[in-house]
């Protein structure tokens, strides 16, 4: 069966406009920072959707009910950013998070504790993120892939419903600080959620699925 042909859309790249053949859009858009491009089945699509905004079509099926989209998000991370993950062995239990530079994989910190939870490690991982790059007058983003927990981070509080006891009581310390840190400092960085769905994987995860 022959395959459906596909047009695509690049808003921001290299070259921008309607492409009819991918390797033309590649090359508008592989490793070109913050690039935003998407695909269509038929052209009129893909002129009106060059001529709008781009985030009324990425991530969303299309407006268009006479056109077959099955393509939810085609727009590429920002590689140079950090990414934050947290990982959990019980709920609760052993809880670490850590830090890495997406462009290379490079570990930028880590925290390990015997007794957490997921939610608790992804908020720190954030609040320890954004000092990090505060710390070091860097303006990269941070991605995440827990929505909860850029939530929390809005909000400047950990809601966790876990109970503080001996045997976790300097992890509720350490969460305080995080919440005071918050609190206390402004900071410029963009907290962006990782596209899970699109580009596999946020690149500090643990691998433990």
């Amino acid at each position: 069966m022959a395959k459906t042909k596909k047009y695509y859309v690049v808003w921001k790249g290299r070259k921008t406009g309607v492409f009819d053949n991918w390797n033309e859009c590649k090359l508008s858009i592989f490793e070109y920072e913050g690039a935003r491009y998407k695909s269509f089945e038929s052209r009129l699509e893909a002129e009106k959707a060059y001529n709008g905004n781009c985030f009324d079509y990425i991530g969303k099926k299309s407006k268009d009910i006479s056109v077959k989209q099955s393509t939810l998000t085609s727009y590429m991370p920002i590689i140079d950013s950090i990414a934050t993950d947290a990982a959990c062995s019980g709920n609760p239990g052993v809880m670490e998070y850590r830090g890495v530079y997406v462009k290379t994989g490079q570990t930028l910190f880590h925290y390990k504790h015997p007794k957490g939870t997921n939610n608790i490690g992804e908020f720190l991982g954030i609040v320890h993120g954004l000092s990090y790059l505060k710390r070091n007058g860097h303006p990269q983003p941070l991605y995440t892939d827990s929505i909860n927990a850029i939530k929390w981070v809005e909000q400047k509080k950990c809601k966790t419903k876990m109970q503080p006891d001996e045997s976790n009581k300097d992890l509720f310390d350490y969460i305080a600080r995080a919440e005071r840190w918050l609190q206390e400092n402004t900071y410029t960085t963009q907290i962006l959620k990782w596209d899970t769905e699109a580009w596999g994987e946020i690149p500090a995860d643990f691998g433990r699925k």
